[in-house]
């Protein structure tokens, strides 16, 4: 695998809110890196702009521009610089080290489950599906002080798919197996590459043993393209409740209670599951409602014994969260998220374009607050980089019971709109925002957004 520090998932960083902390990456790799805190509120100069690359000792500086090869036998998008993997070459204001980068994160911002991630231009899908992401948990003393579960009673599960070979390697569908010049995938896996193990922080189809107690679940898609439908049923068949206390960007005001809860890539969600009316020695399995055969498993909880819980989930969650109204909105947008032919091929595009580094997209003005109609062909998980959002509306409905809370990832279902509206605060600078199903966003779903 291709690892942070060793394992996969990476290390899981803890960070106190206001607390700035500094990651020093070393590139190891046979190839480029850039990291993303996702859902961070990080300056540009650390946010892992796609091109701003760790090269690794040995790698050419500026390769000679020329054309990638087809991708997929489709065309690809821009051209150039394929030595910087994709890009480089055609973005001027591309930063660009050699082997070692500071990523500073002042992590002024609501408590919650961030997590970290390759970003490099053209080959973010393959980098993760090798093993390059991990979580970064943001806490202060106000969710402390509320009595959720804590310590050994509260779990991250980064769940993800793979597939393997018969030698128990892992199995990605890359064109140049290096990742070193040529991006994108096999034809039949355009829509994006899905596994048939389902992993949970590195574990196939893990076993974890609990205390008929509540736990607290911070949950991580982080699976290429595959979406999940969480369910969590006891060995006699009946349903526990999932008890959604937070999503992408933190605490929600209230709790949401749901007997199932679709994820997408790259979304989190914060749920509480009670054991205490399990069995001791029973089972609590959670499967995924959208898959089949093995697919539909993800993992189980055996429940062990009985404790003393002291833990609770509060009626009042959260009073911080931003309350922005459609009349303070100085402009809406809107963006359509679609398959569509680029240079003579196939890609993933916004508004009808590939992405372009050196294309300004998006100009927003620092503090200035924005409704945007996210319009979906297929499934398109929609991430914006360093602001979370409140989700109004979809297809002209109202939102989902899952869409409480600040989000920074919205999942549109096949041919679906959704109406959402951010204050773009925080930071000037170069940011994006694009679909995070890996496979698209290598493909030219991403768009540039800069704040002024």
């Amino acid at each position: 695998m291709w690892t942070y520090g060793g394992t996969f998932p990476g290390p899981t960083i803890e960070s106190r809110r206001g607390r700035p902390v500094t990651v020093a990456h070393r590139n190891e790799l046979p190839v480029p890196t850039v990291v993303h805190l996702h859902g961070g509120r990080t300056p540009a100069a650390s946010d892992g702009y796609p091109t701003d690359l760790v090269l690794p000792a040995g790698w050419p500086e500026a390769a000679p521009a020329k054309p990638h090869p087809a991708m997929n036998g489709h065309g690809t998008h821009g051209g150039g610089g394929h030595g910087m993997g994709g890009h480089g070459m055609n973005d001027p204001r591309a930063v660009v080290t050699r082997l070692t980068r500071d990523y500073t994160f002042p992590l002024d911002q609501r408590p919650t489950l961030l997590w970290y991630h390759d970003h490099r231009m053209d080959f973010t899908a393959p980098a993760i599906w090798r093993g390059l992401a991990g979580s970064h948990i943001v806490r202060d003393d106000a969710e402390e002080a509320l009595g959720l579960p804590a310590g050994r009673h509260e779990l991250p599960l980064m769940i993800a798919d793979r597939a393997f070979d018969a030698d128990g390697r892992l199995d990605y569908p890359a064109l140049d197996p290096t990742l070193r010049e040529r991006p994108g995938v096999r034809g039949s896996y355009l829509a994006g590459v899905l596994g048939d193990v389902i992993l949970v922080n590195g574990a196939p189809w893990p076993v974890h043993e609990v205390d008929a107690a509540r736990y607290r679940l911070r949950v991580l898609n982080a699976s290429n393209a595959r979406h999940y439908d969480l369910e969590a049923v006891g060995d006699d068949g009946r349903r526990l409740d999932l008890v959604q206390i937070g999503a992408d960007q933190g605490l929600l005001a209230a709790p949401v209670t749901h007997s199932h809860l679709p994820i997408a890539p790259a979304e989190r969600y914060d749920v509480v599951i009670d054991f205490a009316g399990v069995p001791i020695g029973s089972r609590v399995r959670i499967v995924n409602r959208l898959g089949s055969g093995r697919t539909r498993d993800v993992m189980a909880f055996r429940v062990a014994r009985n404790v003393r819980d002291d833990s609770r989930v509060p009626r009042v969650l959260s009073n911080d969260l931003p309350n922005w109204r459609r009349s303070e909105a100085v402009r809406v947008r809107e963006f359509s998220f679609r398959a569509g032919r680029m240079h003579g091929g196939h890609g993933w595009l916004i508004g009808g374009l590939p992405f372009d580094p050196a294309r300004s997209d998006v100009t927003v003005g620092l503090g200035e607050v924005e409704v945007w109609r996210l319009v979906a062909d297929v499934h398109h998980p929609v991430h914006l980089h360093l602001v979370g959002f409140r989700v109004l509306s979809r297809s002209g409905r109202p939102p989902l019971p899952h869409d409480a809370g600040l989000k920074d990832t919205v999942s549109l279902r096949p041919g679906e709109s959704a109406e959402i509206i951010t204050r773009f605060d925080g930071y000037r600078g170069r940011y994006l925002f694009h679909c995070h199903n890996a496979e698209h966003e290598d493909m030219g779903m991403m768009a540039n957004l800069e704040v002024i």
